[in-house]
């Protein structure tokens, strides 16, 4: 994701947040006229990035709220700047906020002419899309009238660049859901902080470029976050300590993982194989389809044994359950003993489906005092939460946090923007990541690299955060050597991740590696 921000904030605030910080700043000395503001960065960017190498024509579509208000101050900076502008208003000039009227009275004393609809005939080298702003996803999850619908997708036939002004017209600031449909901006200026829904769902898709504008304001003295975008420099925070010279492999921990029922072994060894490449210094792997395996040619380091065996060790330090467990007896009895033990989990795949169906096993993991972390694909997130897929996709923010509180742990909604949160409420959401991901076994690699960090001593929450981060970014790299996503396989991600992470730590921190 291309992002540039004024500040290092990587906040991300809901539309409620957002409102609340804004009737905060207009109690402040001297009103700062946050509209006013904003149409000139946005007419800024506009001129730098757009309405370059002769490029003079832009169509402005301002719509009915503030985001029409926006709208009129980038066309009249536009037009004082001597760029041809047309501007079009959809909404009714007696329902705008005092701000907008005063923003749309300045445009006609400079002279500008507004229109109702966007005139045949003509042709635009930019369209800037004023038309909706954040509060789309509070209107009870109904699309947008028939003739907006039809304006959005008629701008998006004109295949011309669209700078959207705070997030694209269509698009929920809050989810990353449609309405119905939404403009496919190539760049988003979003002002005050991030948006989650730029981030997560459907946003990636239509935001393009993100620039973040905050209007010269002091966000967070005037309300703390709760919410955070993960990016490389959140990372680098986040890495394990170069590796002293005098070491050994009791250093970087030893993981238990029990999965691989029948038909399913791979699932178990993909997981395994990533916590070794990942820094773990042992990792045994307890086969729910018993001895299948004496050994793995292809990685003999890892040790096959039988689930039970898992459980006489005393060096274990964390354990991973779910690739490939399977829905049999014999695997809720063995979750219910990694849940009842005091080691911290990494729960996975069936074992989250066995949690969903059985309320007792549930319970244990309510209970624990352990740390636990989740990993639900969607599907997984809907069954924990009793409730269906499409409940989850449109409002991924909250389903993540219902997960962490629920079951007491860190959690995981994995996909586009995937959302990482604390039963204390904190969500992080990821910048990494692509279609690639979207295969068998992916999602066994993410929980090896999560257990592996575990074992090395990295705290549940940290060890989740950069684990979904480096899983995503070793995607990224493999998509760039592949040339797309198509083909991506997930045993291809651990050998990514290990060159990323070895290069993060050692180039980070080179005073402590010399």
């Amino acid at each position: 994701m291309n992002l540039t921000k004024h500040n290092n904030s990587s906040a991300v605030y809901l539309a409620a947040e957002i409102r609340e910080i804004e009737q905060l700043a207009a109690a402040l000395p001297g009103w700062p006229q946050l509209m006013e503001k904003a149409g000139l960065a946005a007419a800024e960017i506009a001129r730098e990035k757009l309405l370059t190498a002769g490029k003079t024509r832009a169509l402005v579509l301002a719509g009915p709220g503030n985001n029409g208000g926006d709208a009129f101050v980038v066309a009249r900076h536009l037009h004082g700047w001597w760029y041809k502008v047309t501007l079009v208003f959809t909404g009714e000039r007696k329902n705008l906020s005092d701000d907008a009227k005063q923003a749309l009275n300045a445009w006609l004393a400079a002279s500008g002419e507004v229109l109702s609809e966007i005139p045949e005939n003509e042709t635009w080298d930019v369209v800037i899309d004023g038309l909706f702003g954040i509060g789309l996803d509070h209107r009870d999850g109904r699309n947008l009238a028939a003739e907006y619908l039809d304006l959005i997708e008629a701008v998006n036939r004109m295949n011309l660049p669209v700078l959207s002004l705070d997030i694209p017209s269509g698009l929920g600031s809050d989810t990353g859901t449609v309405h119905g449909a939404a403009i496919r901006a190539a760049i988003t200026v979003t002002f005050i902080s991030l948006k989650a829904g730029l981030l997560t769902g459907h946003g990636p898709e239509y935001c393009g470029e993100i620039f973040v504008r905050d209007l010269d304001l002091d966000v967070s003295s005037l309300k703390e976050p709760g919410s955070w975008m993960i990016d490389q420099a959140n990372a680098q925070q986040l890495l394990p300590l170069p590796r002293p010279s005098n070491s050994h492999k009791g250093m970087f921990g030893s993981i238990g993982i029990i999965g691989g029922s029948a038909g399913m072994v791979g699932a178990v060894l993909l997981a395994g194989i990533s916590a070794l490449k990942l820094g773990a210094g042992r990792v045994y792997l307890g086969l729910i389809a018993g001895d299948t395996l004496g050994v793995d040619p292809a990685q003999p380091e890892l040790m096959l044994r039988l689930p039970h065996d898992l459980f006489k060790l005393d060096n274990l330090n964390c354990m991973i359950v779910g690739p490939g467990l399977g829905m049999e007896p014999d695997a809720s009895f063995w979750l219910s003993c990694a849940l009842e033990s005091d080691l911290p989990l990494v729960l996975d795949a069936d074992a989250l489906n066995i949690i969903a169906s059985d309320t007792g096993i549930a319970t244990l993991l309510k209970e624990r005092k352990a740390a636990s972390i989740l990993t639900p694909h969607p599907a997984e997130a809907a069954r924990l939460l009793n409730t269906d897929i499409s409940a989850v996709q449109n409002d991924r923010m909250t389903a993540v946090a219902n997960l962490a509180t629920r079951f007491n742990c860190c959690a995981v909604l994995k996909g586009a923007g995937s959302i990482c949160a604390e039963p204390g409420g904190k969500r992080h959401i990821n910048t990494t990541g692509n279609p690639g991901l979207s295969s068998a076994g992916t999602g066994d690699v993410l929980s090896g690299i999560a257990g592996a960090f575990l074992a090395q001593g990295l705290s549940p929450e940290n060890s989740l955060l950069l684990s979904v981060y480096l899983h995503g970014a070793a995607a990224d790299v493999l998509q760039k050597q592949h040339g797309g996503p198509v083909g991506m396989i997930a045993s291809e991600i651990p050998n990514a991740a290990r060159s990323l992470l070895n290069r993060w730590i050692y180039s980070y921190r080179p005073a402590l590696y010399r």
